[in-house]
């Protein structure tokens, strides 16, 4: 199945029932943001159709926004906690394993950025789950990573859902 294939059913399945938006944004972005599924799930293409349709339909944007950013959250969180719990045994854990130089490159991006780093690693592709991961084998203040994570979720979650639910409203107003 290609990814517009599955960018398809699940738009479909959700314009279809829109009482599982809200779990479905969750689900994906928790997914996106989880350093083991991130590299499998094509999310972020999945949540930018979403945006669209929220903008074509009568679903309210901020309950999705929220469930976006909780997502999003709580998978670098999850990350987190596996770096910190399993350091460097997180290497030899699949998909990680298939990959493992994703951890270096994480690690001098953390290095690099500090809490910032975790702030603006979510933007960035592949960085988005694995800086987290990193964070927690480097120890990092909970405090600290957890306050860049909910920023940094918050933000992300609108910049990925705002420009189609938004943007197509806006769009339809200024043309008609």
């Amino acid at each position: 199945m290609s990814i517009n294939e599955i960018v398809t059913v699940i738009t479909e399945f959700t314009r279809a029932h829109e009482v599982w938006a809200i779990p479905i944004v969750f689900i994906l972005a928790f997914g996106e943001s989880l350093a083991f599924l991130s590299l499998l799930l094509p999310a972020t293409v999945i949540l930018l159709g979403l945006g669209a349709l929220i903008g074509e339909s009568e679903i309210a944007f901020f309950p999705i926004w929220l469930s976006a950013a909780l997502g999003a959250f709580f998978g670098d969180w999850v990350s987190y906690w596996f770096g910190f719990h399993y350091k460097e045994k997180v290497r030899e854990m699949w998909p990680i394993s298939r990959n493992p130089e994703m951890i270096d490159k994480g690690h001098r991006f953390f290095e690099k950025w500090g809490v910032w780093g975790i702030f603006f690693g979510r933007f960035f592709g592949p960085l988005r789950a694995v800086v987290p991961l990193v964070a927690g084998i480097c120890e990092m203040r909970q405090r600290h990573f957890q306050v860049a994570n909910l920023a940094s979720a918050m933000i992300w979650a609108f910049g990925i859902l705002a420009p189609g639910a938004l943007g197509l409203r806006w769009f339809a107003s200024w043309m008609g």
